[in-house]
């Protein structure tokens, strides 16, 4: 290692191929929207992820340089802990911890056996530790961070299944007295996932920290209900899930969303169902068409911590209307979905 400050380290890239195999295709943990992620192994034993921008990235080597600008200013045990860096030759890698669960997306959508394990206790700290890690880069790290990318995959989980949020590649940084995370800011590059960009961020390349609260509404919804947004097949006549649970807490039928894998897993008492239906109502206040109306992630902390607080009803969320079918709607989306340069 060249070099060693607050625990970062910058390493040589023959240390990046040792601890890979160079490489290996064994040692492969996935493919990120800038390159693939490895495993590896130091000499000391200690395991970390790598990720390898690929070359032929476009926006590879501003990724990596507002993750390392990240990478020692940010410190949070709901944060994936940044290891290091490695810049030589024609390579950009960022190290970090490994974490031996992988993602969360890989728990409630790719594998039946793995989403078994989650019972409602572990969700509803997934839930809790991704707002408590959100708020963090909202309002209390030393600079303000704009995530921009929130989704499953980018939640990691430790051995004890605690949420750590990951990739911050796209994120936008403001210093500590910069109004502008607070009141918005327009970019004429929108980048993101299809499903969890803010209505206003899509379609006009406006994003804030609501921006970031209304991914966190689809993550909680995604969570709670163990289908995808965008999961048309599951969602009754809508595209989307914001719709149909929309219509399921309208009509009082919200226990239709609760993901049927969890309810057969364990009896449900009154008091775990009331805690359902508050995050459910929770979600739909972050996922609200209009970002004035959404809370800051300070509320959503405040409101998963203080059972006995009375929610607000939340106003219709963005895309509801949107249905299988609707050819007024389905034209809307596919304008959007153009204008959006995704990753």
């Amino acid at each position: 290692m060249e070099a060693h400050l607050s625990e970062f380290w910058v390493f040589d890239l023959h240390q990046i191929l040792e601890a890979t195999d160079n490489f290996s295709e064994e040692n492969k943990l996935g493919e990120g929207g800038f390159g693939p992620v490895y495993k590896g192994q130091l000499p000391e034993g200690v395991e970390i992820a790598v990720k390898r921008l690929a070359s032929h990235s476009g926006q590879g080597f501003v990724e990596f340089k507002n993750e390392v600008q990240l990478i020692a200013k940010l410190q949070h045990r709901n944060l994936v802990r940044h290891l290091g860096c490695c810049s030589q030759e024609e390579e950009k890698i960022l190290v970090y911890e490994y974490l031996p669960n992988k993602s969360l997306d890989l728990f409630i959508f790719a594998d039946e056996d793995r989403r078994s394990l989650l019972d409602w206790n572990n969700r509803l700290a997934i839930i809790e530790g991704t707002a408590e890690g959100l708020l963090y880069l909202h309002k209390h790290s030393r600079l303000r961070v704009i995530h921009r990318d929130l989704k499953p995959s980018n939640i990691l989980l430790d051995s004890e299944m605690n949420p750590k949020i990951s990739d911050f590649g796209l994120a936008k940084i403001f210093s500590s007295n910069d109004v502008s995370s607070e009141g918005g800011t327009t970019t004429r590059r929108v980048v993101g996932t299809y499903g969890y960009m803010a209505p206003e961020y899509a379609s006009e390349g406006l994003f804030s920290v609501k921006s970031d609260v209304f991914s966190f509404g689809v993550l909680v919804l995604e969570i709670i209900s163990g289908k995808r947004n965008s999961g048309i097949h599951e969602c009754g006549d809508f595209i989307n899930i914001l719709g149909y649970t929309w219509q399921l807490y309208e009509e009082g039928r919200w226990r239709e969303l609760v993901d049927a894998s969890l309810l057969s897993m364990q009896h449900h008492s009154d008091e775990i169902m009331m805690v359902i239906m508050r995050c459910m109502n929770i979600g739909l206040l972050c996922v609200q068409e209009n970002a004035a109306d959404r809370p800051t992630m300070l509320d959503v902390v405040a409101m998963l911590s203080t059972k006995t607080k009375v929610l607000d009803k939340p106003n219709h969320p963005a895309y509801f209307n949107v249905r299988v079918g609707n050819e007024e709607a389905s034209t809307t989306a596919t304008t959007m979905s153009c204008s959006v340069s995704m990753r």
